[in-house]
């Protein structure tokens, strides 16, 4: 490029970002420098969108016998859990699969918060199968076994810890082709029909981690409100606040263009990139659908509107985070998960102690934000008045409390437990607790403030009680 060129091309851009908008939802500064080629960044430079096909309707979920002959389908595995498999839902995918002439076998053994054990069970059943399509009908849970399940399928001869995320696992690119997966989401919170993340807990370490990658984001998501009827309103409540943080925390985790390394190969770029964009619409779209809905959809099952709307704020929050990534109340609430001792939360119907990923997310929630609003100061203020408080006279350096007011003042209506002790945890448990957030620098380190771990102690000791 030509000195001449490369000056008014600069001049140019210098233009633009003058005349850029500044308000609070703009306000991060995404244009880069001129010139950079990617040999030679530290930073990354790019944000890629990689989203599921989405189709949503009240009673769509009939289709997808339909789809799966369109789509050539002989053979489909259908993957639910135990609970589900009794429960309207299922019973209309079966119908519509029957009806379309589809041959299925069907697996319910899927785990409510899945283990690397039962990940590797739903995986042997998926390659003993040999199928050719997959079908997913649950939570996260389901939806994030049966990616697993097509993943290892696909690949049979790779290791299980291939690609699962480093440090625990080798976090290797996933380069083999998977079958077809359609997603039936049953509850309004994961969003995982849009994502191409798989969770679990890694049992032999007592921490949740995951495989990340956007080949494994199902062909296609089913959104049907119907669903969202027979769930009990704890789980609404829990479904929910996992929302609520999946659009906080991408919409206040670190610019993509200060994430580093810079990826030397696309298919390297993680699917996790930072705050970007097009994310930020999706994100701060989502909070508003929850701070008008989710309390409704929470007091009165029959409010079709309220959750209607909040299984859709699942699926605008799955599309902003799936690419933008989460942060710390993500990353802290694995270990609140993985080391649960007793607690059984209510409404879930479980043989074993169960802290539900939502809970274990937002506990944190007016920690975390108190801890990371002195790096973008505007955007936490922006999503304390979306969730309703009053800042016409809010002064900058208060945005961290304020929001996390705003945040306990949401939770106590909703009859959240008070805190980390509610659930079984003491201060004698924050070492340990630290210890599980470590390997989670995928997402922690998506964080706007870098944190110690001396800073990490202090934001769980100050999760202990929240009102």
């Amino acid at each position: 490029m030509a000195a001449a060129t490369r000056a008014r091309v600069a001049h140019l851009l210098r233009q633009l970002q003058r005349a850029a908008c500044q308000c609070p939802t703009h306000s991060h500064t995404y244009s880069q420098a001129l010139g950079l080629a990617p040999s030679g960044k530290t930073t990354d430079y790019a944000f890629e969108m990689a989203v599921s096909n989405i189709r949503y309707g009240a009673g769509v979920t009939k289709e997808v016998g339909m789809d799966l002959q369109n789509m050539g389908a002989k053979n489909v595995c259908l993957m639910t859990d135990k609970n589900l498999s009794q429960l309207p839902p299922v019973q209309m995918v079966m119908d519509s699969l029957v009806k379309n002439g589809i041959n299925f076998k069907m697996y319910d053994n899927v785990r409510v918060e899945p283990t690397d054990r039962s990940f590797m069970e739903a995986i042997e059943f998926a390659k003993k199968g040999v199928f050719d399509a997959y079908v997913a009908v649950g939570g996260g849970s389901t939806m994030d076994t049966c990616k697993a399940a097509n993943l290892y399928a696909s690949s049979p001869h790779s290791d299980f810890l291939d690609y699962v995320n480093a440090p625990i696992g080798m976090g290797k690119p996933v380069s083999v082709p998977l079958k077809p997966l359609i997603a039936v989401p049953t509850t309004s919170g994961t969003g995982s029909e849009t994502t191409g993340v798989a969770i679990f807990d890694y049992e032999h370490l007592k921490v949740k981690t995951g495989i990340a990658s956007r080949a494994i984001k199902p062909t296609l998501g089913l959104i049907d409100p119907l669903h969202t009827l027979h769930m009990p309103d704890r789980v609404v409540a829990n479904s929910g606040f996992d929302v609520l943080c999946h659009a906080l925390e991408s919409y206040t985790a670190l610019p993509y263009h200060m994430r580093s390394p810079c990826p030397s190969n696309p298919i390297t770029r993680p699917a996790y990139q930072g705050s970007n964009p097009v994310s930020d619409i999706w994100a701060v779209h989502a909070l508003r659908i929850v701070a008008k809905y989710l309390k409704r959809a929470v007091r009165n099952p029959d409010d079709l509107e309220a959750r209607s709307n909040m299984h859709l704020a699942s699926a605008f929050a799955g599309i902003g985070f799936g690419n933008a990534g989460v942060h710390l109340c993500h990353g802290m609430s694995y270990p609140i998960s993985g080391l649960v001792k007793t607690y059984k939360a209510k409404d879930y119907n479980v043989d074993h102690p169960l802290v539900p990923h939502g809970l274990s997310v937002v506990l944190t929630s007016p920690a975390v934000f108190t801890f990371t609003a002195q790096m973008s100061p505007e955007r936490h203020l922006e999503t304390a008045e979306i969730l309703g408080a009053d800042t016409r006279t809010a002064r900058i350096p208060d945005a961290g409390p304020i929001l996390a007011d705003t945040l306990r003042k949401f939770l106590f209506d909703l009859d959240v437990d008070d805190g980390l002790a509610a659930i079984g945890y003491s201060k004698a448990d924050i070492p340990a607790l630290v210890k599980g957030t470590l390997p989670q620098e995928r997402v922690t380190k998506l964080a706007p403030r870098p944190q110690s771990e001396e800073d990490l102690s202090a934001l769980f000791e100050a999760s202990m009680k929240l009102y």
